[in-house]
């Protein structure tokens, strides 16, 4: 497959992939900015290996299951989730709320594993294999603290701040308010976001760190209603996040594995334009 066959056909999944519910076929042609012909032509080689398929009464065209499959067995065959489930689950039932695995998959940050520990009342939680919001989220404040200030703006600015109305009340909206979460991040020793990411939550994250290069490859939350976590339970809650952070930290496999993946960065970077 040419280059740019290739290149428009993954802009056609990573399209669909924020579309659960599928997309009409001109939609899919005008946000791609290809012909319907050309966009038809895609489509019809993805439905012929059931990585597309096209609803028959709306006519929408949505991806099968395939993708979220060959990712679950990615994941599995990298034992992340093995490797990590214990820590979380431990985690997440000294907190009594949601803890989170992200990795480090640059210049993007996705969870991909997680244990609930709350039982009852409000739940907090999210779909996983989805991208984090660096300017919002624990995870993303936290991973860019581990970077330098210039490094961080970039990765957000190229993400985007979050518009208004999409995120809580407290959310960063210019450069020097997220340097500031930013800062207290690298002075806390992990992040704390309060009704940042969403109206009535609230989230903290500490950072992974591969045991030979220092640098971070994902990081371990714990989010719930502010209401229950709040700036005392965080503080209680801070030396069992450190931990488990550290511990996954320790783990060989799965720091070579997030180290691989997150060491794009050098790879990139010396990629031409």
């Amino acid at each position: 497959m040419a280059a740019g066959l290739l290149r428009r056909a993954l802009d056609l999944v990573e399209l669909l992939a924020g579309h659960a519910r599928g997309l009409p076929l001109q939609t899919i042609a005008d946000t791609l900015a290809v012909p319907k012909s050309g966009a038809h032509r895609l489509l019809a080689e993805l439905v012929s290996y059931d990585y597309v398929t096209q609803d028959p009464e709306s006519g929408r065209y949505l991806l099968t299951t395939k993708f979220a499959t060959l990712g679950l067995k990615h994941l599995a065959n990298s034992g992340v989730v093995d490797v990590s489930q214990s820590v979380l689950n431990r985690l997440a039932e000294a907190s009594g709320e949601l803890v989170r695995l992200a990795v480090v998959d640059y210049p993007r940050l996705v969870w991909v594993a997680k244990a609930q520990g709350a039982r009852s009342g409000l739940r907090y939680d999210a779909d996983m294999g989805t991208e984090a919001s660096l300017s919002t989220s624990s995870t993303g404040i936290v991973w860019l603290a581990s970077l330098s200030d210039e490094e961080a703006v970039e990765l957000v600015l190229r993400q985007g701040f979050r518009p208004p109305g999409t995120a809580g009340p407290n959310a960063p909206r210019t450069i020097p308010a997220l340097l500031d979460l930013v800062s207290a991040a690298r002075g806390r020793g992990y992040a704390w976001v309060h009704e940042t990411h969403a109206a009535g939550t609230a989230a903290m994250a500490a950072n992974i760190i591969h045991p030979a290069s220092g640098r971070a490859i994902g990081n371990v939350s714990i989010a719930g209603p502010s209401a229950r976590l709040t700036e005392a339970e965080r503080d209680r809650l801070a030396p069992d996040l450190l931990a488990a952070a550290e511990t996954l930290s320790a783990v060989g496999p799965l720091s070579d594995y997030l180290a691989a993946l997150s060491g794009r960065r050098t790879r990139d970077a010396a990629r031409p334009a």
